[in-house]
Formats: structure tokens, sequence, C-alpha cells
């Protein structure tokens, strides 16, 4: 399974997500595992701070990032993958089943300039894949249920698990976006638990959990079949499924869902300029009961 990796974690609080520098300790080559765009919604700004931060970091480690790997289509920020890729040379993959999410999304958002089959990203994953970054063997895992394209990475003794699982306090991730799934996610879980025991699990967000006084994104197999307070060992396949179901009920929209989908799915690639050179971020607009299409033309 290759060497042992070295990891560095960078944590954005504005959206609670964990980015990860991933290299071999021998050939310093190395993976970004689900990098961060600064986007400020309200103006329409955009800072690359945290992609920064990133790359000083791998500068000062001497470390060459190689690859971008996305474990799914975000909903909460907005990726960081193309400014790495513009400065590093750096690859972006995901898993196959992007194609499925930008199936369900391009018509929503009329992004036609969306790349048939994926193509905006530099290479798709199947389950099983295996990519080699030095002495580093990344494994592939479909790991589906929150989104169909969410994937996970094996990398020696540690999992990088994108939204499949959170801290054991704080639970498991919602299925109540188009194309999840309670009891895929529930099998996805359960593959991953069947790991050995002290295999090491890091998050892709963290909210730190009530009476928990710091963020935190590592646990092992062996805490999570013991404490996650959705999925520990005992509980059935049908209990979660319903646990799931009802607790996606009363969840709000993220924040940054609608700007999140429509860059994400085209690999961190903004819409393509207007004839004035501006981009532009669509809203798509849903009427309520009781007000009428006519009423607002």
């Amino acid at each position: 399974m290759g060497v042992e990796p070295q990891i560095r974690a960078f944590f954005d609080e504005p959206t609670n997500t964990v980015t990860y520098l991933v290299w071999d300790a021998t050939s310093k080559r190395g993976v970004a595992i689900d990098p961060v765009l600064d986007f400020d919604p309200a103006g329409g700004t955009v800072d690359d701070d945290s992609v920064g931060e990133l790359l000083k970091a791998a500068e000062d480690l001497g470390v060459t990032i190689e690859w971008v790997l996305e474990t799914h289509i975000h909903a909460d920020h907005l990726s960081g993958a193309p400014l790495i890729k513009a400065r590093t040379g750096a690859k972006i993959a995901i898993g196959e089943h992007v194609r499925d999410v930008q199936n369900i999304f391009r018509p929503i958002f009329g992004a036609e300039d969306v790349k048939a089959g994926g193509g905006d990203f530099d290479r798709l994953f199947a389950d099983g894949d295996l990519l080699e970054v030095g002495g580093l063997c990344v494994e592939v895992i479909h790991t589906p249920g929150h989104t169909p394209a969410c994937v996970s990475y094996r990398i020696g003794d540690a999992v990088f698990v994108g939204d499949t699982l959170f801290m054991p306090d704080f639970g498991t991730a919602r299925t109540d976006f188009p194309g999840g799934c309670a009891r895929q996610l529930y099998r996805s879980i359960r593959r991953l638990l069947a790991l050995p025991p002290e295999t090491r699990l890091f998050m892709c967000h963290d909210y730190k959990a009530p009476g928990r006084d710091r963020f935190a994104w590592e646990t092992t197999v062996a805490e999570e079949r013991r404490t996650n307070k959705h999925v520990h060992d005992g509980v059935s396949e049908d209990e979660f499924v319903a646990m799931r179901q009802e607790r996606d009920k009363g969840l709000q929209t993220p924040r940054l869902l609608i700007p999140s989908i429509q860059v994400n799915m085209r690999a961190g690639r903004f819409p393509p300029a207007e004839a004035s050179g501006v981009r532009y971020l669509r809203i798509p607009v849903k009427l309520r009961d009781g007000v009428a299409a006519s009423d607002i033309d």
C-alpha cells in the first residue's frame, strides 16, 4: 500500500472545511485534498488566501503537489483546485460518478458549457482505482450517499472520507441533496468501518459539536464504531435511514450551495464571461404556494 503519508491539515473556519496536504517524506511528492477558494457571496469577490497558505506550506516543506483530489462536488465551499493547477501544474481528479451530478445540475443552472463526460476534470476515478504519487499509493473507495459521486481516499493507514462521516460526536452527512440516499450512505459507512480498527479517518468538515471547545477532524475506525452518535455498532440500516431522513427534514440549505455547485461541477471553473467580460452565477427562483408567475413577470 505504499509508504505511510505525511499529513498537514488546513482548517477554513468560514466554511468549516478541512483541506489536506499529503506527501511522501522521501520523494517530497504529494497531493492536495479538497482545497478551498475564498469567496464572499455578498460582494461576489474571490481571493486566494487559503490556496496561498497551502502552497506556501508546500514550498516550505519542499513538497511538489502533483494532484488535487476532490472527494465530491461540494455544496458548502468553492474549490481552489484550478488555482493550484495553474500555479503548480497539478492535475485535478474526482470520482467517475461526477457525471451523474453534472447531469442533475447542468439543466438547473443552464450550464451548457460543462464538458461532456466529466471532461472538466483531468481524471475520473472508478472504485478500486490506484494512484501512485512518489511512494504514496492512493486507493479510491466509492462512498455514495451524501452525493452519488462521493469517494474516499485511502493512503497508507489514513482515509480521507469527505462528507461521508463526521467526528463521532457530530455523526454523519446529510442525504437530502439531489441524488443523495440514506441507505447508500449507511452501506458506504459500514464499508469504511470494516477497515482495520486503527485506521485513521480524516474529515472534510467539522462543526464543533455542542460541549466540545475546539475543532477536530481526525479520529479512528475504532472510535467511530464505538461512539458515532448516528451509526455506531449496533445501529441497523433501517434505524439509520429513519433517523437520517427525519433529521434531514430540518436542515437548512447551505449558505454557499448555489455558487458552490455551479463552480465545483466545472472542476472549480467559473461560468464563461459574458460579452462585457463579467462572469455571473445563476440563482434559480422557486415560487412558493400563492405566488403566481404572472405576479413577478
